[in-house]
């Protein structure tokens, strides 16, 4: 008796391996789901919107310089201060920064700065040292 072994290789030839994703998909979605109900998150103690504190600045200085690529307009308090504007950037106070509120608008290349009550516009920004 003969073993027909090129059948055999057609056979084996003509067989596609085939990869069934269902499972593959299954497993990663139940260790994700995993992962989320698993991790802890915790909320910051201290939710200051991204202001740095006072701690956290380094250096001594009274103004910090905010550039911003083609910025052309700077209005505190509804003054128009782009007078101080030197090579896109402007130098804010410090208590602008930690009191005020300050909005850049870089699409259009402006700053809104809000000052803390009682200080003037002139204190509040100033031409940038260089």
């Amino acid at each position: 008796m003969t073993i027909d072994t090129s059948s055999y290789r057609r056979k084996m030839r003509s067989k596609q391996a085939r990869v069934n994703l269902v499972p593959l998909i299954d497993v990663i979605f139940t260790i994700l789901i995993f992962l989320m109900v698993t991790s802890s998150f915790q909320v910051a103690a201290d939710s200051s919107a991204g202001k740095p504190q006072v701690s956290q600045s380094s250096g001594s200085s009274e103004y910090y310089l905010f550039p911003v690529t083609g910025l052309k307009t700077v209005t505190v308090n509804g003054v128009d201060m782009s007078k101080d504007i030197r090579n896109s950037a402007i130098a804010i106070h410090t208590q602008v920064i930690d009191e005020g509120e300050i909005i850049i608008k870089p699409k259009e290349g402006s700053i809104i700065i809000t000052t803390p009550a009682g200080m003037s516009p002139d204190k509040a920004v100033n031409i940038p040292s260089t």
